[in-house]
């Protein structure tokens, strides 16, 4: 494999080869496309290709010769989560129940891919309805580990997790309503942003709206500000997101931690489970911070037991899903997910309204701490991936200890926050730490990771 293979490129370098009129879009497409062909059918990161992608190259190949691009993603390939509608594809959702009519409409994240100019690969793998973090669904089967083919992606963005650690193309949009952009990016060894809540428009409205956000999947943190670039502007669709704010989001990322205080959260509401490998993770991350001109220390906001507010907001929203169905049908739905709804969906409205309560709670303890600290160090995940054929015992308890218990609190809180690799562990898995910030200041967590990323640079997995 040799470092001039464009399938293993940044979206920068790409766009600055194209631009020096030394590769063409057409050039990158065949190259992520032969890579898909070889190593796809053990990863399993696809729920369909795009017939179009080669015709939407030639188009971009056609605007970079005349000198006229249309975008600042012009031919770079990029895929999108099967929860996220591309007018012409059906939105399956990794469900046997979803409709299987193409949708009409691109969505908002989409919308701002396709102005910029980026050619679409193809639409990636999700658990059901973004459900749960190991990276399996009812209709597309289980997604691979590009690490270790014998272990889960994490989920629920699973098939852009692998997309993106495979280098089947250089973006990748997930979603992520209580940790499904970090947690991939975490296990796979990739860039993944959770930006501010409304930041990125969203529309149609999924299972989990009031905590879900589109964000990037990249290698590279600069990609990851290039392609927020791109996704996050206004659309009248939505009626939660952010007015619109035109800027690029790397102006500003190259200049460092300096003078930044960073406070590093051990308990995230209750005593969150960590093996030592991550801890020594969020030790050297610390460190790295502490060395670039940061000032660290131990972080203690007051936070509620986020386990409670969040469970509520899950297994409501679950327990709302499965009420569109018939009981006949429900048979064809993930047992996991059945058992959800179930157990934590059958709450009172007094109930619910004291978990809104506690979650305002949280967001008040998270702004109070970004009072007296810019950013918020912490891990990503608290183990290793899973093996892929794992069965999901447990979702409820597996929740709190094994997927997502370090990440779901910033989803309550909607603000920020990005997960950068951090090295390898023993077994050759991918370690991460998180970094968060106060609502809007998604600037900030970029600048921290770019800052660690500069530090301890991350390779990219070996598949040949």
């Amino acid at each position: 494999m040799s470092d001039t293979d464009p399938a293993l490129m940044s979206a920068e370098e790409l766009l600055g080869l194209y631009a020096r009129r030394q590769l063409s879009p057409v050039e990158a497409l065949q190259a992520v496309t032969e890579r898909v062909a070889r190593h796809n059918p053990k990863l399993n990161a696809f729920a369909v290709m795009n017939p179009q992608a080669l015709a939407a190259a030639g188009e971009s190949a056609a605007r970079w010769r005349a000198g006229r691009p249309l975008g600042p993603l012009d031919g770079v390939p990029v895929t999108v989560k099967d929860l996220v509608d591309i007018a012409g594809f059906p939105t399956r959702r990794g469900s046997r129940l979803s409709d299987p009519a193409p949708v009409r409409e691109d969505a908002p994240s989409v919308v701002g891919l396709k102005a910029a100019g980026a050619v679409i690969v193809g639409k990636t793998t999700t658990t059901e309805y973004g459900w749960k973090s190991p990276g399996d669904c009812p209709l597309h089967g289980i997604t691979r580990n590009p690490w270790n083919p014998l272990y889960t992606t994490g989920g629920s963005s699973s098939g852009a997790g692998a997309a993106g650690a495979a280098c089947f193309g250089a973006l990748h949009i997930g979603t992520d309503a209580g940790g499904s952009i970090r947690i991939p990016a975490a296990w796979c060894g990739l860039v993944g942003l959770k930006p501010t809540y409304g930041r990125i428009p969203q529309w149609p409205a999924g299972a989990f709206a009031a905590v879900a956000c589109a964000g990037p999947m990249t290698r590279t943190v600069r990609d990851a500000a290039l392609m927020l670039s791109a996704m996050a502007r206004h659309d009248a669709r939505d009626p939660f997101c952010l007015p619109d704010d035109p800027r690029d989001w790397r102006d500003g990322i190259e200049e460092g931690v300096a003078g930044m205080r960073v406070g590093v959260l051990r308990r995230p509401g209750f005593d969150a489970p960590l093996d030592e490998e991550g801890a020594r993770a969020v030790e050297r991350a610390a460190m790295l911070l502490q060395e670039a001109g940061a000032e660290v220390e131990e972080a203690r906001p007051d936070l509620p037991d986020t386990r409670t507010v969040f469970g509520r907001v899950w297994g409501a929203a679950l327990a709302r899903l499965v009420s569109q169905f018939g009981e006949n049908e429900r048979g064809l739905l993930d047992e996991g997910l059945l058992e959800v709804a179930a157990s934590q969906g059958g709450m009172s409205a007094i109930q619910f309204m004291d978990a809104e309560a506690m979650r305002a709670a949280a967001g008040h303890a998270m702004a109070m701490l970004h009072q007296r600290y810019d950013l918020v160090l912490c891990p990503t995940v608290p183990n290793p991936p899973p093996l892929a054929d794992a069965p999901t015992a447990d979702p409820v308890q597996a929740l709190w200890t094994q997927w997502a218990p370090w990440t779901f609190t910033f989803n309550l809180t909607r603000q920020p926050a990005i997960s950068v690799p951090m090295g390898l562990s023993e077994a050759g898995l991918p370690l991460s730490v998180q970094i968060a910030a106060a609502q809007y200041r998604d600037d900030l967590v970029l600048r921290a990771a770019r800052a660690i990323e500069q530090a301890a640079p991350f390779p990219v997995a070996a598949l040949d």
